[in-house]
């Protein structure tokens, strides 16, 4: 019998994201309805360890309110005000929208609230790629952060949609500097079986990739759980390649398969898991009220290295 994996101090993934921010200019993010105290310290948490210059968007009024009963310091941050978490979340899109801010996170309000206003038609946030979301998990017994997707906003994924979940995922991993990704599109097996729709998605994208539709990292699926992260078991089924038993990327075949495994590792592994949404003009900040204060942190410096990236990637204009 193999020996357990050695288990790791636990947020040691993190802490190297978190130093990062540390060599980049704070990112401004429009947060829509921070009017809890989980939301708004967390906020203000990000702002002071130097990762966002936020802007507050809510009934400010309440904001305040909420800042004096917990003993949060607002200090200067800019507030916009805005009656209630709908148009909480509008103005907050077009802040974005204008140029105002380079980031936009999910304050206390519903997920589906500011997602609505970020995938609206007309004065969304819309781009060529579909809008995914993508689970940074540091798992104490894993070597390298593990990136699950998705796990929260595309429910049964097609084709075409994996592409782009995919894709969005690997443009992350390289964006914050941590290389060429090893992707594992997961399925209950690690052989093409007809029966099973996700095998041969799986093995379409890897095709995919083989021709350029989808670029920057290293391919592989079908494959198990276990063949995708177990050395040892990807020995067992005699699987040779450069993905299996190493992965970074575990690609899910729907929601509720992603779902279960992040939060799986969160509540039998010990994992930590920050998210963040990507696809739209900006990255896109989703916290949960249960998340700790690492967590929080960690999702508001991997969009802010992000962001970093990507506004130093966009082309200057002459």
């Amino acid at each position: 019998m193999q020996p357990p994996p050695p288990v790791a101090p636990k947020g040691r993934h993190y802490e190297r994201l978190i130093e990062q921010t540390r060599t980049i200019p704070a990112v401004t993010c429009a947060v829509a309805h921070p009017c809890d105290d989980a939301s708004l310290s967390g906020v203000m948490d990000a702002a002071e360890a130097g990762m966002i210059t936020p802007i507050l968007v809510g009934p400010e009024a309440k904001i305040r309110a909420v800042a004096e009963e917990h003993g949060i310091d607002l200090g200067d941050v800019e507030i916009v005000d805005a009656a209630h978490s709908h148009a909480a979340a509008a103005a907050a899109v077009s802040l974005v929208k204008a140029g105002k801010a380079e980031l936009l996170m999910k304050g206390s309000l519903h997920t589906d609230e500011i997602m609505r206003e970020v995938v609206a038609r007309e004065g969304g946030l819309r781009t060529e790629r579909r809008v995914s979301h993508v689970f940074i998990m540091d798992v104490p017994s894993y070597a390298e952060p593990l990136f699950i997707t998705d796990a929260a906003i595309n429910i049964f994924p097609d084709l075409e949609t994996k592409a782009d979940i995919i894709q969005n995922a690997i443009d992350l991993h390289r964006g914050l500097r941590l290389g060429e990704p090893r992707v594992a599109i997961l399925s209950a097996v690690e052989t093409v079986n007809p029966k099973i729709p996700g095998t041969i998605d799986a093995a379409a994208l890897c095709k995919m990739a083989d021709r350029g539709q989808i670029t920057g990292g290293l391919l592989d699926g079908p494959l198990a759980l276990d063949n995708a992260v177990s050395p040892e078991a990807a020995a067992i089924k005699n699987i040779e390649s450069p993905v299996a038993g190493r992965a970074q990327i575990l690609v899910v075949p729907d929601l509720e398969a992603g779902n279960m495994l992040a939060k799986n590792l969160t509540f039998l592994a010990g994992a930590d898991a920050a998210g963040i949404v990507l696809g739209a003009r900006v990255p896109i900040i989703l916290t949960s009220r249960a998340d700790s204060l690492r967590t929080r942190l960690a999702s508001c410096g991997v969009a802010a290295l992000f962001a970093h990236h990507l506004s130093a990637a966009k082309p200057v204009r002459s």
